[in-house]
């Protein structure tokens, strides 16, 4: 395996972005990037370099819809926030803007959330979002513009 402390520093904030937005809790977050990590480092396959981003998001993935199974916990949403500033006034603005962010994303299709979280808080290009989530880099496209629209609607009510 390549250098691991060097993808785990180069990744990590990105995995924990990603399964921030997906759980909407952030001590879920670090659990889900920890364990993350932890299978690449165990993996027994050879990890490839241009793909490691995709790689770390689909474990991700796997992990955050393996945690919905688990607990049954289909439609609950979790009103933690990551941290804010003591501002009071900023943080409940932040705090509102966060909530109706989770609300909006909650109501899309987990497939649609992930392929739009991974185009936009990843920056991944969309043969690896196809790679990721099993399907061809068209469906990959239609996802996140259904999901970038959906959002905007889901936001707007």
């Amino acid at each position: 395996m390549t250098d691991f402390s060097a993808i785990y520093r180069e990744h990590a904030p990105g995995v924990f972005r990603f399964a921030l937005y997906l759980t909407g809790n952030r001590s879920e977050a670090e659990d889900i990037t920890s364990e993350t990590f932890v299978r690449l480092w165990t993996s027994p396959e050879p990890v490839r370099m241009a793909t490691v981003k995709g790689y770390l998001c689909t474990i991700a993935r796997n992990l955050f819809l393996k945690g919905l199974r688990k607990e049954k916990r289909h439609g609950a949403l979790d009103e933690s926030l990551p941290d804010g500033r003591p501002d009071p006034e900023a943080t409940a603005d932040r705090r509102a803007e966060f909530r109706a962010t989770l609300a909006a994303l909650k109501g899309l299709p987990e497939a649609d959330r992930s392929a739009l979280l991974m185009r936009a808080i990843e920056s991944m290009p969309y043969d690896e979002i196809a790679r990721a989530l099993g399907i061809s880099v068209g469906a990959a496209k239609v996802k996140v513009h259904r999901a970038r629209r959906a959002l905007s609607r889901l936001r707007e009510s």
